[in-house]
């Protein structure tokens, strides 16, 4: 399981990255020099500024709030298909109840 790294830390991260980007010959450059200075994954600052562009629109993606309704409607989909499956169950196991050829 991913460690959870504070909210305050992944914003200053990424307004770093953003003030320091022209500094840099690309974003993965700028990403893993602030990573050093901030005490994370370079690859993980990349993501979290690569969202934070997405989530800004200047860039092309699902943004943050899209990803979390999409979790949010595939575990409900999930629990209804379980739901679904249980009543299936149910049913066959009652209309076996019922049936006078098992008397």
């Amino acid at each position: 399981m991913p460690k959870k790294i504070d909210s305050e830390v992944r914003s200053r991260a990424v307004r770093l990255v953003a003030d320091h980007l022209g500094e840099y010959p690309s974003l993965t450059a700028a990403s893993a020099a602030v990573a050093k200075q901030v005490g994370v994954g370079h690859e993980t600052v990349r993501r979290w500024v690569v969202q934070s562009q997405v989530d800004g629109g200047q860039r092309g993606g699902v943004t943050t709030e899209e990803l979390a309704e999409i979790r949010k409607l595939k575990a409900e989909n999930r629990r209804l298909r379980e739901d679904v499956e249980i009543l299936r169950a149910a049913t066959t196991f009652f209309v076996g109840e019922l049936d006078p050829r098992n008397r």
